[in-house]
């Protein structure tokens, strides 16, 4: 066949260890030989993030407001193990807190299903979505030690000069220090963006934060929540036949283990980090779950939900094989292709990325798979393959669709 032809190029921000090895070889098996494939290239290895100062990190988000889709490699965050392992100037942030940051978006995270691999909670019968605010709190917080005998105090500066203070602590001993912000415009496009995709996807929409405690911060997002809703879409998820709720979320995290799933769960930044990984593993596995970055104009970034696999990547380094789980890096790719393909009018752009996304699937239910799904699968076959092999299943699987 004919390669098929891209109009504009993906925003591709390449990553890190084992998932930069898999970004590759999903490129030259699964996606080169089909079509003349169109990028703008960022390295968002932390060799080169740290060479730039970790410019190259925002001028790969600003690329994506001007392309309107990336498709992003799991990367590295440093901590003071890897700031000696790679002889870092700094501690960069985390890419990912940074592109978010700069698209103001929200991420809306969901598992992979696949007949074989079924949930460890018994009820869960649909896939759970979380929608994770992209913005603010612990990443875009400014943090200090703090020795004994000082008095930390909160301190604003208002636009005509008068200040506000408030302490926060009398230090009588050492310790630490955190302070975070969030934005109202901010918060508004998070709960746009998560009423707005559950009446795309005709899904009941929750939202949890700790209130009772957090009277100002945390009650902030739920007074928001339920102004835009009473305001906005109200009417709207009354006749789509879905309701939207506010809750604890400690109580969140109650209801959704007796829940059949089939909802979307939207929480504040650290939250739906937390609780997109324990949805990903509780459903299977990290490497079984989708993430796109959507902003309020638009904008889309695709990526992996799950971390670079050090350990596997430490293994290629020795020249040993490794079986690893490439499924959520390739639909990061298929999710930005379809994309692409939907924004440019390529229909056949878009076929190509169902295809692909059914033959990975299909793969895994055939009984290949790679070794961390074997001890989940309840496939009466299954054969356990290497990184490389399961990629060319896919690949013969995909020829046969095509």
């Amino acid at each position: 066949m004919d390669k098929i032809i891209m109009k504009t190029p993906l925003v591709e921000m390449d990553g890190d260890e084992m998932t930069r090895v898999i970004w590759k070889m999903i490129k030259d098996i699964l996606l080169l030989p089909y079509i003349d494939l169109k990028t703008e290239y960022y390295d968002l290895g932390l060799e080169k993030r740290n060479e730039t100062d970790d410019q190259i990190t925002v001028d790969s988000a600003m690329a994506t407001k001007k392309y309107g889709v990336a498709v992003k490699c799991a990367t590295i965050t440093p901590n003071a193990a890897r700031m000696e392992e790679y002889t870092l100037k700094e501690m960069w942030k985390s890419p990912n807190g940074t592109i978010r940051a700069i698209l103001d978006g929200t991420v809306f995270r969901t598992p992979i299903i696949v007949k074989g691999i079924r949930p460890f909670v018994p009820t869960w019968k649909k896939p759970i979505t979380i929608a994770r605010h992209a913005y603010g709190d612990i990443y875009r917080d400014s943090e200090m030690r703090v020795s004994a005998g000082s008095k930390a105090e909160l301190l604003i500066t208002k636009a005509d000069g008068t200040q506000e203070k408030q302490l926060i602590h009398d230090f009588k001993g050492d310790g630490i220090l955190l302070g975070m912000h969030n934005l109202d415009d901010s918060i508004r496009s998070f709960a746009r963006a998560c009423f707005a995709y559950a009446l795309d996807l005709k899904q009941d929409l929750w939202f949890s934060s700790k209130d009772t405690i957090s009277k100002q911060y945390d009650h902030r997002f739920k007074d928001i929540f339920q102004e835009i809703y009473d305001a906005e879409y109200k009417s709207q998820f009354e006749q789509a036949g879905i309701e939207y709720f506010y809750t604890l979320i400690d109580d969140a995290v109650a209801r959704v283990i007796r829940s059949e799933g089939g909802f979307i769960w939207a929480c504040k930044n650290y939250d739906g980090d937390v609780m997109s990984d324990m949805i990903a593993t509780a459903f299977g596995s990290l490497g079984l779950m989708t993430s796109v970055l959507v902003s309020p104009d638009g904008v889309y970034e695709y990526e992996a939900a799950h971390g670079t696999v050090q350990r596997h990547y430490y293994k290629h380094l020795k020249g040993e094989k490794t079986s690893t789980n490439s499924m959520a890096t390739l639909f990061a790719w298929t999710g930005a292709l379809r994309k692409r393909g939907e924004l440019d009018a390529i229909p056949a752009l878009c076929s190509f990325a169902d295809k692909l996304e059914q033959a990975a699937i299909q793969t895994i239910e055939d009984g290949v798979m790679t070794g961390d799904l074997k001890s989940l699968c309840t496939l009466p076959e299954k054969k356990v393959v290497d990184t490389q092999t399961f990629l060319e299943e896919i690949k013969a699987r995909l020829e046969a669709r095509l």
